[in-house]
């Protein structure tokens, strides 16, 4: 037999590399949801994803072996009191960016722990906490929580190269790829199976329900999209493109209205005056912006006139825009006076910028207000109660995906949504949700209710569409009446979407 030492050699004296191991920890919980204790295995760790090396030369087409490419990081809750598995749902759930770990999904509604917030979802002071999440999905579903490769503590295998997995293409692929290899390691594949996304999580979903039903013949029960965005030229300002001008301006005006900047007669009710807002945007202001040059000096008096009056923007700045405000001029605009500027994932929130009279904000307050609980909440959570240990980063949301690759879409608007119309004509059954929050500005609802207004879906499919919406911002959950309404409206639609 030949020596140990040489068994690590290869055939040209070289170490050969060691081979990356999955690591998984298993760690058991409990949990009270409406009064009833629920016991549950959590799961926490990596798998390392393989692809099949096809052989060279004369024999191609043959196997030569699965090469391993990432190690993907997850966190999987299932619940032990079930006698049978394979009846009960299973739900992947993952966020957006591209760049984001699944950290938002899974610790401010989905799991059994959340991040403390105030009522209204500010920031409270450090240290942050977690609690017993009364309002998690886990009595309606298992859950698995994917981290897609470089973030969360999820990587490519050392002599694989990061960008590879930082495109549109990949990303569904390796996540897929995933969704199938944990449904065969668990057994899982006869139990009924959802997506949820958040933000470039609903790309990602949407992308998903045709890559699983398509590549690995797994077809799902229902796709759950939170803050959605399908149609990429719903939400790009860029010249020539009019759609975000006008799909954004009814959040304008809700973002106007919660700071009081709308006329008293605007300020009585919410819905009333978005109504108006997205008539006039989808009738008066489309027609007056297709006139473009052609529009008469009357027209155009008319539509600034009307801008300023639902946005809470003087008419001197709109016409100063020639009628087309963008998302960053907004924020930075509306409440200018006081030196204040508002968010764009929840327009609720203000930021102080140093220099007032800049053309765009420093930072989101939005965003800022979240990132420091979610983030130290889950490196405690992590290795402390679920005892999952490395020494890694765990890359919340970060920039190391960039560029992201559209290939695919080159010299065109990314938009999955043909790619959801085609998985819901092919597989009749499978239903989605949609939340839209009425103070996000990053995905605003009028233009995810464009999008589907335009999937062209076969009208005896619409009723597998279901819309709700949030008096909130893209993270809706962090407001605990949202969140309320997000958890049952949620496991309504898994329930519903569960053959009797």
């Amino acid at each position: 037999m030949p020596d140990k030492e040489k068994e690590n050699e290869t055939k040209n004296g070289e170490e050969k590399k060691p081979e990356p191991k999955d690591q998984i920890v298993e760690t058991k919980h409990s949990i009270t949801l409406g009064g009833q204790e629920f016991k549950y295995t959590v799961t926490t760790g990596t798998i390392v994803l393989k692809e099949e090396a096809e052989k060279k030369g004369d024999k191609q087409g043959e196997s030569e072996g699965e090469k391993p490419k990432a190690s993907v990081f997850f966190v999987a809750y299932t619940r032990d009191d079930v006698a049978d598995k394979m009846k009960r749902p299973l739900t992947f759930s993952f966020n957006g960016g591209p760049g984001s770990s699944s950290v938002w999904l899974h610790l401010g509604v989905l799991g059994p722990r959340r991040v403390v917030m105030t009522d209204i979802g500010d920031l409270p002071p450090p240290p942050y906490k977690l609690v017993d999440n009364e309002f998690s999905l886990l009595d309606a579903t298992d859950l698995v929580f994917i981290d897609p490769v470089s973030t969360g503590y999820s990587r490519p295998v050392v002599g694989e190269k990061a960008k590879e997995f930082h495109a549109f293409k990949k990303d569904i692929e390796s996540v897929g790829d995933f969704i199938r290899l944990y449904a065969t390691r668990y057994q899982r594949w006869t139990s009924p199976k959802f997506l949820i996304g958040e933000s470039y999580g609903t790309t990602r979903a949407a992308g998903l329900s045709g890559y699983l039903q398509e590549r690995h013949g797994m077809y799902l029960n229902g796709v759950m999209l939170v803050s959605s965005i399908l149609n990429f030229a719903t939400a790009r300002f860029n010249p020539g493109n009019d759609l975000p001008h006008i799909l954004f301006l009814p959040t304008y005006a809700a973002t106007a209205w919660y700071h009081k900047r709308l006329a008293p007669e605007l300020q009585n009710d919410l819905q009333a005056t978005l109504r108006e807002v997205e008539a006039f945007a989808l009738g008066e202001y489309t027609l007056g912006l297709a006139k473009g040059a052609a529009l008469t000096a009357s027209e155009r008096a008319r539509i600034v006139q009307k801008l300023a009056r639902y946005t809470g923007l003087s008419a001197a700045y709109v016409e100063r825009t020639n009628l087309r405000i963008s998302i960053h001029r907004f924020c930075k605009e509306l409440l200018r006076d006081e030196r204040r500027t508002v968010g764009r994932l929840d327009s609720r929130f203000k930021g102080i910028d140093r220099d007032a009279a800049g053309e765009e904000s420093d930072y989101d307050p939005s965003m800022a207000n979240i990132m420091g609980p979610y983030t130290a909440t889950f490196n405690d959570y992590v290795r402390g109660e679920l005892k999952f240990e490395t020494d890694l980063p765990y890359e919340i949301l970060t920039p190391r995906v960039q560029p992201w690759s559209f290939d695919e879409h080159e010299n065109q608007y990314v938009n999955v949504a043909e790619t959801l119309r085609e998985a819901m004509t092919k597989n009749p059954h499978l239903k989605v949700t949609i939340a839209n929050g009425y103070y996000d500005l990053a995905t605003p609802y009028l233009a995810t209710r464009y999008t589907f207004d335009h999937l062209g879906i076969e009208p005896t499919l619409e009723k597998n569409l279901a819309m709700t919406y949030y008096e909130a911002g893209h993270m809706m959950y962090i407001h605990l009446p949202s969140l309320a309404q997000l958890k049952d409206n949620l496991a309504n639609f898994v329930r519903g979407a569960v053959p009797a």
